[in-house]
Parts: C-alpha cells; structure tokens; sequence
C-alpha cells in the first residue's frame, strides 16, 4: 500500500512539474544596450586607423613589389617593340612633338654586379617610381653629351637601388637607348655632404644614380653613384625642362600631391566601410561583421594605402 501511495505521489508531481514547465514564460536574453555617440565615434576611429596602418604597411613591404614586377614586364614589352621598330623615343618628345608622358619608356638599364636590370620611365614623380627607376626630365639621357640623372627608390616599390651602396670603382653599368647601347663605369659613390666629382667634358656623358640613404623606409639622406660613359657620348635635342622649371613633385626626396582627390575618395570610401563595420559589429556580431566587410576593408584600405604612399618620398 505505501509503495502504490509513493507511486501515485510521484506520479502527480511530475504531471504538476509538466504543466507548470509548460505555462511557464521563457525568459529572453537582454539585449546590448545601444552605443552612445562618443562610444561610436571612438570606435570607428579605431577600426579606421588600424585598417588604414595595416594595410599601408602590407602595401609597402608585400603588395607594391609585385606592382612593381607587373609594371617592369608591360614596361619591357613596350619598349622592345619601341627599339624594335626604330621608333624609341631619342628626347623630351615624341614623334608628334608632344612632351613624352609621365612613365613613358626610355631606356634600359643594366647593372651585372647587382644583377638588376630594368626599364627607366621619363619623369621622377612618386608614381613614376612605383613603377621602376625614373629619369630626371631636366637632364639629357643617357649616352648623351652632359650628366644624365636616374632616381629609382631604396626600399619600397621592389627598392631597385636598394644594394647601390655596394658599388665599387670601375663597376660597368649598361644602359640602353633609341641611340645605342652605352656602357659606364662607375667612378664614385657618395653620400650626403660629400662633394661632387668635377664637371663632365664639353664632350663627355656621365650618368648619376640618385636613391635614399638609410635603413629601408627610413631614410636619412641622399646617395649618388657617378659614372662616366667609355667611349664616344652622342648629341641630343634640347630639353624644354630646365632645372629651375622643374615641378617640385619630381626633384629628390619630394611627395606627389597631384592625385589628392583620388586619396579624398578612397578615405570616404574606407570611412563609411568603419561605420558599417561598427554597426554590424554590434547587430550582427563579431564572426558575421569580419565575413561580410573584411573582404572589402582590405580591398578600399589598400586603395587607400596606394595613393597615401604618394606623398611619402619619392626615393622612400
């Protein structure tokens, strides 16, 4: 009799602890409370400066080398065919009478002890130099009569000259033009403060290159490398460019500031991409926010990055 008694007794309970479970209201999670302005503002800040420097650095150190590389090998093709057909450019202008543009191709450039070979564009900007050395517009080229000027950058971009400290006396540099192959030796490397060789010959070409003194992305100053031509220099046209008249954005160690809209854009861009991240963050949470934006924070914040190494030195 106590052990039916016990029974139903258990019985009745746990039909009770049913129902109850049953009638009982389920309790919700809280929700986040929402953030205050300033809270907003400082978080987007933050993402804003940690997508900016991160993907800056991955620009300069990863990302431009293989710029670099791919602008080399269009360059090359370009100027082959240029060489080719008799039709690489010998001056300032080209065939039209037009000023060369920015970039353009005008000679090939070899040095064997630093086994570095590569396509010179005309002009010396920071976009210029992203793409390999640049020649300086208010100097002959190379090969011609008067002191010809290459500046190409140390560390970032590829760093082409980044080993020129290691040139010694009588090294050969080779150089290649619409006029000829040329061949220099190398009869000096100096640093800032030190003084220039004499003057070249009413007659004579030399050939000066110019790249940042320093640790990589750390300049502390300018190294030149100077070279005489072996051998007979050739004449050239007249280079409307003087040295007075040339644009500040193309002498040594400048920024280029020509391209400051795109940059304003791009920043927009990354902006209004921190603001949704901040927002989704806090809707949608962590793992959701990184799979829908990270993707395109990394797409904008190296545009960004891109034309922000512009106003960095152009030998940097």
């Amino acid at each position: 009799m106590t052990a039916v008694t016990a029974t139903r007794d258990a019985s009745s309970g746990s039909q009770w602890w049913q129902r109850r479970s049953r009638n009982a209201v389920p309790v919700s999670r809280a929700a986040a409370p929402p953030l205050s302005p300033r809270l907003q503002l400082i978080r987007v800040v933050l993402v804003l400066v940690c997508v900016f420097a991160t993907t800056l650095l991955l620009q300069l150190v990863v990302v431009s080398r293989f710029q670099h590389g791919a602008a080399q090998g269009r360059l090359f093709d370009e100027f082959r065919g240029q060489l080719a057909n008799g039709v690489a450019p010998i001056g300032p202008t080209d065939a039209d009478g037009d000023l060369l543009p920015l970039g353009a191709p005008v000679a090939y450039l070899e040095i064997p002890r630093l086994d570095l070979d590569e396509v010179v564009g005309e002009g010396t900007t920071a976009g210029v130099l992203f793409d390999g050395p640049g020649h300086r517009r208010d100097t002959p080229l190379p090969g011609q009569v008067g002191t010809s000027v290459v500046m190409a950058r140390h560390a970032a971009y590829g760093g082409p000259f980044s080993d020129l400290d290691s040139l010694e006396e009588g090294d050969r540099i080779v150089v290649t033009t619409g006029q000829g192959v040329f061949e220099y030796s190398v009869i000096g490397v100096r640093y800032e403060g030190q003084p220039a060789p004499p003057p070249p010959g009413a007659r004579d070409s030399r050939l000066m290159l110019v790249t940042a003194d320093g640790a990589p992305f750390l300049p502390d100053g300018v190294l030149r490398v100077d070279a005489e031509l072996d051998g007979d220099a050739v004449g050239g046209p007249a280079r409307p460019v003087t040295a007075a008249g040339l644009p500040a954005n193309e002498r040594i160690m400048a920024a280029d500031t020509s391209t400051l809209w795109a940059l304003a854009l791009w920043l927009q861009a990354l902006i209004a991409l921190c603001v949704g991240v901040v927002w989704a963050w806090h809707r949608w949470g962590r793992a959701q926010t990184w799979v829908v934006f990270l993707p395109l924070l990394l797409l904008v914040g190296l545009s960004v990055a891109d034309e922000a190494a512009r106003l960095l030195p152009n030998l940097l």
